[in-house]
C-alpha cells in the first residue's frame, strides 16, 4: 500500500513524494512530485525532482542528482554522486538574454532498465536508455544507449564486455 509523504523539517524535505511499503529514506533528502517503489533505500544528500519513477528494492546511494524525467525501472543500484541531465542544450539564459523557464526547455527522458547497476560518480546524458542488467563503471560518462547485460566504462562509455 502507497502513501504520500509531505515533511518539511530541517532533517528532510519532502513534497508530494508516494512511496510504498518499507521504503528507507535517509536524512537531507530532498525529494518532491516523484514516486519510490516499494523496499527501495534512498541515500542521505540525494535530490530527485518531479515525474521521477523509482521501481522496487532500488538503492540509491548518497548525493546522487535524480532529475525529472527519469524512470529507474526494479532492482537498480545507483552509485553515491551519480548525476542524471535531463536537456541536451542547457542555456541560462534566452536570444534575447531573459532567463529561461519551464516553458522554454522540454524533458529528454531517460529509462534505467531493470538490474542495472551505475557505479560512483557516473554522469547519464538526457535520453538514454540503459539495458537490463546492464553495468556503468565508477566515473563514466553515458552519451548513448547501453545494451542489455553490457559492461561499460570510460568518458565517453564504450562496451568493455557484454555478459550473459
Amino acid at each position: 500500500m502507497s502513501r504520500i509523504l509531505n515533511i518539511d523539517s530541517p532533517k528532510q524535505n519532502l513534497r508530494n513524494v508516494t512511496v510504498g511499503n518499507d521504503v528507507v529514506i535517509y536524512d537531507f533528502v530532498n525529494a518532491y512530485d516523484c514516486v519510490i517503489g516499494d523496499g527501495s533505500k534512498i541515500g542521505t544528500f540525494t535530490e530527485i525532482q518531479s515525474a521521477v519513477s523509482i521501481g522496487r528494492n532500488c538503492k540509491i546511494s548518497s548525493h546522487s542528482f535524480i532529475c525529472s524525467g527519469v524512470e529507474i525501472r526494479d532492482r537498480v543500484f545507483i552509485g553515491h554522486g551519480v548525476m542524471f541531465i535531463n536537456d541536451l542544450f542547457p542555456r541560462a539564459a534566452n536570444a534575447d538574454g531573459q532567463l529561461q523557464t519551464a516553458s522554454d526547455w522540454k524533458v529528454v527522458p531517460t529509462i534505467v532498465m531493470e538490474g542495472a547497476s551505475i557505479g560512483s560518480n557516473a554522469t547519464i546524458l538526457a535520453g538514454i536508455t540503459i539495458g537490463e542488467n546492464a553495468m556503468v563503471g565508477a566515473g563514466s560518462v553515458v552519451t548513448k544507449d547501453v545494451p542489455a547485460n553490457a559492461v561499460v566504462a570510460g568518458n565517453p562509455a564504450r562496451v568493455v564486455r557484454q555478459s550473459k
